[in-house]
């Protein structure tokens, strides 16, 4: 997506930047930025954090952003509130709700629901998940 502006993060600050090109080498994407055209201006960037607008940001049916799902009340299936989530975190086995401390998996055996306008997420949780 050539030309679409960003929001970026620095040890020393923040801005907006154009993205010039972007293609993958070895794993990994190497990006092109509008007026950064050599390794002194581009050092500048090692390390920044680039945040695209939300509307930018294509998902598929069940996919979700991590800030979508941070503040969503979980319920189980019988009601019983759990609290909310208080983060999302990320394995290779499944990514993980953070409620009330304890970690909750992002599987379909768990997670029977989400409806972020209602800001809720239904859970079947096995027994000992999210008891004291």
């Amino acid at each position: 997506m050539p030309g679409a502006t960003f929001r970026y993060e620095v040890r020393d600050g923040e801005g907006t930047v154009r993205l010039g090109a972007v293609r993958e080498h070895a794993g990994r994407l190497l990006v092109l930025l509008e007026g950064v055209a050599d390794r002194t201006k581009a050092q500048k960037f090692a390390g920044a954090t680039l945040y695209a607008p939300r509307e930018s940001v294509p998902l598929a049916c069940g996919e979700f952003l991590d800030a979508d799902l941070v503040g969503c009340a979980v319920v189980d299936v019988r009601g019983r509130s759990y609290g909310t989530v208080e983060r999302v975190e990320h394995f290779p086995a499944s990514d993980m709700l953070v409620v009330g401390g304890r970690m909750v998996p992002m599987v379909s055996a768990i997670v029977r629901g989400i409806d972020l306008a209602g800001r809720s997420i239904t859970v079947d949780p096995p027994s000992g998940l999210l008891e004291d």
